[in-house]
């Protein structure tokens, strides 16, 4: 008959038998965690859609990325629209496509976190005499197990954070590219124009010149014309410039290389639409639904757990439980369990503890930062796009209308023999610069508008604009109050 010492010993023996079960189970089961099979990738796809009304791909492999060079292809044999160029670039982009494998690393870092460390194993073979002692024990981690709840969901936050923060890149990326496409087009026409100013102005040149060989034109006259032609000639080259620049940073944005560089843009730009958008409240919209805002709010919400799961294990940073079994041909096997726990004296866990909070501090002023900075941003982008506006219409509506009477009725005074033909080409000059001034109002207008877009749900890249007056109102321009 048993005796009770070695009942209650086998009843402790049972107890460790069962928790060990459990505690197998718990880690078998954390063991099952899997990744997903976007990696949350769906997530910044829908907020795509959503937001731009277009398709974004992760090429993860061969297939796909040959699917992707197609649609390029496809899209790049018809003139680049604003909305076809921002699509090359969603599907193109190599750094977008970067940036969509911190999705794949956040979700790794979620499914290792839900997932409890591998077990260990010892074995020793010890001899003493003719004594032979075989030692065979199995640990695992509780206090891993212990935290494994709240690591999970730091994790799977990071998660959210790094969806939103992909899906800002994606929506940064469109309006890049809508703006470089505005400014490749507004060059374009720029380019155009300021040939046109040339031409008038070494026509003028050039008869001054023969005006000058027959005597009817003094050096000072000549020198004059000259001078407006130089002028001219100096614009275009200039224009000439900022065409090549603002094309390569379209085809940069769209990931281009060899002969896709070679797609073709529009004549000009978009008219401007009847009336400008109205929004009383941009703030409130912005606060809603932008994504830089609803990031840092996640990433407070995540230091905050961090900073519970610190103070959690700020004592017990160890905790290894482990069954034991000691066999030996002296006597009879040992069994039983070992607790291996790491002893506060030295670190208490205090600089952790503040270096915790001065993180969460930091993290939760600048999402406090970043909500103040949103509300300005979104007010300064709508007080832009009001004012691009009202000066663009100004110009459609008025300059250059007026410009043209005046060249009208200088062509009946030419025709009249009012006036000679030096005025008439210096006021053809004029027009054809007002003309090029209202080209830029309307693509600041249309830079504006975008700006505003990415204000209402992301940081945009505001900047301020010279406006309408820029180098073609200048030079060969002055030639109208010369003659």
């Amino acid at each position: 008959m048993a005796s009770p010492e070695s009942r209650v010993v086998s009843n402790i023996n049972d107890r460790l038998s069962a928790r060990w079960v459990l505690a197998t189970a718990a880690w078998f089961l954390a063991g099952c965690a899997s990744l997903a099979p976007d990696a949350g990738f769906d997530a910044v796809e829908r907020v795509t859609r959503e937001q731009l009304g277009q398709g974004v791909t992760w090429a993860r492999g061969d297939a796909e990325r040959s699917a992707l060079d197609e649609r390029v292809t496809e899209l790049l044999a018809q003139p680049l629209t604003p909305q076809s160029a921002v699509q090359v670039a969603l599907l193109n982009n190599r750094e977008l496509q970067a940036a969509f494998a911190e999705l794949g690393i956040a979700d790794a870092e979620r499914v290792q976190a839900g997932r409890l460390a591998n077990p260990g194993f010892t074995f020793a073979r010890l001899e003493r005499g003719d004594e032979l002692e075989i030692e065979r024990s199995l640990h695992v981690n509780l206090a891993r197990l212990l935290v494994m709840p709240l690591a999970t969901q730091v994790a799977s936050r990071r998660v959210e954070q790094v969806q939103r923060e992909t899906a800002m890149q994606v929506l940064a990326l469109a309006a890049d590219t809508r703006k470089a496409w505005v400014n490749a087009v507004a060059a374009d026409e720029g380019v155009r124009y300021a040939r046109q100013v040339m031409e008038a102005a070494e026509a003028s040149a050039e008869l001054a010149r023969r005006m000058e060989q027959v005597g009817n034109f003094n050096k000072l006259q000549r020198a004059r014309e000259q001078s407006f032609y130089a002028d001219a000639a100096l614009n275009l080259a200039r224009a000439t410039q900022l065409q090549g620049i603002a094309r390569e940073r379209l085809t940069r944005l769209m990931g281009l290389w060899g002969e896709q560089t070679a797609y073709r843009l529009p004549e000009r730009l978009p008219d401007l639409p009847a009336a400008p958008r109205e929004l009383p409240d941009a703030e409130q919209i912005a606060m809603a639904q932008r994504l830089d805002v609803n990031a840092a709010r996640l990433g407070v919400e995540q230091m905050a757990s961090n900073l519970d799961l610190t103070r959690t294990t700020r004592f017990v940073n160890v905790l290894e439980l482990g069954l034991v079994h000691n066999s030996s041909n002296a006597a009879p096997p040992q069994r039983g369990f070992e607790v291996s726990v790491e002893l506060p004296l030295f670190d208490w866990g205090d600089a952790r503890i503040a270096k915790a909070e001065a993180i969460y501090m930091q993290a939760l002023n600048r999402a406090a930062a970043i909500a103040v900075n949103a509300r300005s941003e979104v007010r300064e982008a709508y007080i832009g796009y009001r004012h691009a506006f009202d000066i663009a219409k100004h110009h459609r509506d008025e300059i250059v209308p007026l410009r043209k009477r005046i060249a009208d009725e200088n062509l009946l005074r030419y025709n009249g023999m009012l006036i000679g033909v030096f005025e008439l080409l210096a006021d053809a000059r004029a027009q054809i610069a007002s003309v090029g001034a209202s080209i830029d109002a309307l693509r600041d207008f249309w830079l504006a508008q975008a700006d505003l877009d990415m204000a209402l749900i992301g940081k945009p890249a505001l900047a301020l604009r010279a406006g309408a007056a820029d180098m073609r109102t200048s030079g060969p321009a002055e030639a109208a109050g010369g003659h």
